[in-house]
């Protein structure tokens, strides 16, 4: 297989097919136009439902997709790789994502994927982390491959492994509000980098704090940092 700046090209000289999973316009477009000739985008979807039927549809030899996803049981990416996971190897998934927390590059890799870059990635570089998830290897960008190495192997001294029942407890969302406050946001400003009001803000935090059985913030902020998820 080889690969280029200018585009990725399978093992038999033929495009790779690619779906398109995000839930932002502008951001599949931006995607699309970076991806050259050698990807050949076979879809595109914007929540959970749709991504799961387009990927069945067209089976792709690779799905971007995004982490956070809207529709669906609330499990965003990861649900969309747990209910395609019988197509592989034909289609294998790699997350393309703003979101650097451990616990969101775990719960993917779980449910199947290859692979976990984040938006920061360059086209040149995305176009090459395609190629190589659909030739079989898995890709991470530099700092998340150590997340999945702790999480399938031993915690370290005063860490927690990432637990999957814990988090399976929470929504995509919820997790998203978790780290933000976690890491010291107030409501407002964890408001503003969602889109959403300080009041939702409020109920997720609650929301939480209960399914987590937490009665603070300063509770949540060392159990994410004992399981290295801020």
């Amino acid at each position: 297989m080889s690969e280029s700046a200018s585009g990725a090209v399978g093992a038999a000289g033929e495009p790779v097919s690619v779906v398109l999973v995000d839930d932002h316009d502008m951001f599949r477009a931006g995607v699309r136009a970076s991806l050259g000739p050698g990807i050949r985008v076979v879809g595109e979807a914007a929540d959970v439902p749709d991504a799961i039927a387009v990927v069945r549809r067209t089976r792709p030899a690779v799905v971007l997709l995004d982490v956070h996803l809207p529709g669906g049981e609330g499990g965003g990416g990861a649900e969309v790789a747990r209910a395609c996971v019988d197509l592989a190897p034909g289609t294998r998934f790699l997350a393309l994502s703003v979101s650097d927390a451990a616990e969101d590059v775990v719960a993917v890799i779980r449910a199947g994927a290859r692979g976990y870059v984040t938006k920061s990635i360059t086209p040149a570089a995305l176009v090459d982390a395609v190629a190589r998830v659909a030739g079989g290897d898995a890709v991470f960008s530099p700092r998340l491959a150590g997340f999945v190495l702790d999480a399938f192997g031993a915690a370290g001294p005063g860490e927690v492994e990432v637990d999957d029942d814990e988090l399976d407890r929470l929504t995509a969302r919820e997790r998203e509000v978790m780290r933000l406050i976690a890491r010291g946001r107030s409501y407002r400003e964890v408001g503003a980098e969602l889109f959403i009001s300080v009041k939702t803000v409020e109920t997720h935090v609650s929301a939480v704090l209960r399914k987590l059985q937490l009665s603070s913030r300063h509770e949540l902020t060392r159990w994410a940092a004992q399981r290295r998820l801020l």
